[in-house]
C-alpha cells in the first residue's frame, strides 16, 4: 500500500515506496508470463483514461494493466466530449467520477493537472504525464527495467541524452534513478539541458563521445518537435552529428551498456536503427514491463483507505 491515493511524480515518493512498487511489479510480470493473463484483483473497479495528448505506449499500456487486473475500462475521446463545448475539466472528472470512475488516468499538455484533480476527487489520479513536469509510471518502468537487466541501480553510471529541457521523463528519471543510488549524467546541446537541473546531483555533458564513455545505461529522448519550437539546434542534421547514438558512440560505453528509449523513436536522429533493433537495446522490454508497473501502482493505490 502506498501513502496517497494519487500517483502524481516521484519527487513525492520515498525510496521505500519506489522499491514496493517495482518489488510488487515482479510478481505482476509472472502473471504476464501466463497463458491466462489476468488476475481478479480489482474486480468490480472502473478505470478512466483521460488523455488529453495523443498516446499509443502509455495509453495502451494503461489499458491492458488496468484489464489484467480485471477493472472495466474506458476510453475518455476529448474530440467527441463537453470539453469542446467549454466544459471545464474540473467539471469533466468529477462528471467521470460521478459515472463511478475508481482510477483516472490523465495525460495533459499543462503541468500541474494531475495535482489539480487530485485536489478536487476522491477517485486515484495516476499522472500520465502532465507537460514537461513528470511521467511517474515511464521512470518507474525504466528503473524495473534497469533493475531486472543489471541486478541493482545503486552505483550505476547512467547517461539520459537528448532534449532534456523538455522531457518529463528525463525530470522523472533524475528523481527516481538519484534516490536509487544511481550516478546520473545529463549530455546534450547546452540550449537544452537547463543549468538549475545541476542541482539535483547530475553531472552534465554536452560532448556526447564525453559523457557516454564508461556508462552502463544509456537512455536516448526524442527530440520533442511540437514543445519546444525551433532555435535550440541549427537542425535535425546537425543534432544527429552531434548527439545521436552512432555504433561508434556506443562503443565507448560499457560492454555490457543497456539502450533504453521511452518512444516513440526519430530513428535517425537520435538513434540509428542498427542500435535500436540491435542486442544492447531493451526499448521493447520496457514497453512490456511498462504493464506490469502500471498493475503494480493501480494494486498498491487500491489499498489506500478513502
Amino acid at each position: 500500500m502506498l501513502n496517497n491515493k494519487d500517483l502524481l511524480g516521484i519527487k513525492e515518493l520515498s525510496v521505500q515506496e519506489i522499491n514496493l512498487i517495482l518489488d510488487t511489479a515482479a510478481g505482476f510480470k509472472d502473471v504476464l508470463g501466463r497463458d491466462i493473463k489476468k488476475v481478479p484483483a480489482l474486480r468490480g473497479k472502473t478505470t478512466v483514461n483521460l488523455f488529453f495528448e495523443p498516446s499509443t505506449r502509455t495509453r495502451t499500456s494503461f489499458e491492458l494493466a488496468a484489464k489484467r487486473l480485471s477493472t472495466d475500462v474506458i476510453n475518455f475521446s476529448v474530440p467527441t466530449s463537453s470539453v469542446v463545448k467549454g466544459e471545464s475539466l474540473i467539471d469533466t472528472a468529477l462528471t467521470v467520477q460521478a459515472l463511478g470512475a475508481d482510477f483516472i488516468i490523465i495525460r495533459h499538455a499543462s503541468s500541474g493537472v494531475p495535482h489539480l484533480l487530485a485536489k478536487n476527487l476522491n477517485a486515484s489520479v495516476i499522472n500520465a504525464g502532465d507537460g514537461t513536469n513528470e511521467h511517474p509510471t515511464q521512470a518507474l518502468l525504466d528503473a524495473f527495467t534497469i533493475q531486472e537487466k543489471k541486478r541493482k541501480i545503486a552505483g550505476l553510471e547512467i547517461a539520459i541524452v537528448g532534449d532534456i529541457m523538455h522531457s518529463r521523463v528525463a525530470k522523472s528519471n533524475i528523481y527516481c534513478l538519484t534516490a536509487l543510488g544511481a550516478r546520473v549524467r545529463l549530455i546534450g546541446p547546452p540550449t537544452l539541458i537547463p543549468e538549475n537541473l545541476k542541482a539535483m546531483g547530475v553531472s552534465v555533458f554536452h560532448n556526447m563521445e564525453d559523457g557516454v564513455k564508461g556508462v552502463d545505461v544509456l537512455i536516448m529522448l526524442r527530440i520533442q518537435m511540437e514543445r519546444q519550437g525551433k532555435g535550440f539546434f541549427p537542425s535535425t542534421d546537425e543534432y544527429s552529428k552531434n548527439w545521436g547514438l552512432t555504433p561508434e558512440r556506443l562503443c565507448l560505453a560499457k560492454e555490457d551498456v543497456i539502450v533504453m528509449h521511452p518512444g516513440p523513436m526519430n530513428r535517425g536522429i537520435e538513434i540509428v536503427s542498427e542500435i535500436a533493433d540491435g542486442p544492447k537495446s531493451v526499448i521493447l522490454e520496457q514497453v512490456t514491463n511498462g504493464i506490469a508497473v502500471r498493475m503494480s501502482v493501480m494494486y498498491l493505490l487500491s489499498g489506500v483507505k478513502r
